[in-house]
């Protein structure tokens, strides 16, 4: 009988040793999952934190962006304001020159009229004088001729030059600005984002 009493004191503390045991591993299983979610939440911090970090750097390069546009913006309505100046004084100058070849041919066409004039008193030397005035007359329609010639000529000529500069500024333009766009899309894709939702 005693043994028996010694033998079932054995199975008890087997017992009490292994719930133990089993105690400890759940101790140990739990201690490394607290590990495992704390790293985990330090992780997630982490990425939080650079998530942020790069919100706030594309916000500023956006914000640049968006200044460097405006200054675009301005430059070319400077250029625009400053072209449309040059002509219109172009415009003026034309203008100036036109009313004084008119007031040449008027002042040409007013002693024509005195010359023709003087030509009917002087019956005897009408021959010589009418071929005298008609050789003066020629002389001076071809004068007014190669003036109105040159004169559309140098208009025509401006006129040319100034679409053919403001063509090329438009096209510099269009190049410049689909560039800046083209580059501005690449460095928000280099950042994993897209312009259409921004």
């Amino acid at each position: 009988m005693p043994p028996k009493k010694r033998g079932k004191g054995k199975k008890g503390k087997k017992k009490k040793t292994s719930d133990g045991n089993e105690l400890q591993e759940k101790y140990k299983r739990s201690t490394l999952d607290v590990a495992v979610l704390k790293e985990h939440l330090a992780l997630r911090r982490d990425v939080a934190r650079q998530a942020q970090a790069g919100s706030h750097s594309l916000k500023s390069r956006l914000a640049v962006l968006e200044q460097e546009l405006d200054e675009e913006r301005e430059d070319k309505k400077d250029i625009n304001a400053d072209l449309t100046r040059q002509y219109k004084s172009m415009q003026m100058e034309t203008g100036v020159r036109v009313h004084q070849l008119e007031i040449e041919v008027s002042r040409l066409r007013q002693q024509l009229a005195l010359c023709q004039h003087d030509l009917q008193g002087e019956r005897e030397e009408r021959q010589r004088t009418v071929q005298e005035k008609d050789a003066t007359i020629a002389e001076l329609q071809g004068k007014i001729d190669n003036m109105e010639t040159d004169y559309e000529r140098i208009l025509h000529d401006t006129l040319d030059s100034l679409l053919s500069h403001l063509a090329e500024s438009k096209l510099r333009w269009v190049d410049e600005s689909t560039a800046l766009h083209f580059n501005n899309k690449e460095r928000l894709a280099d950042f994993g984002l897209n312009p259409l939702d921004i």
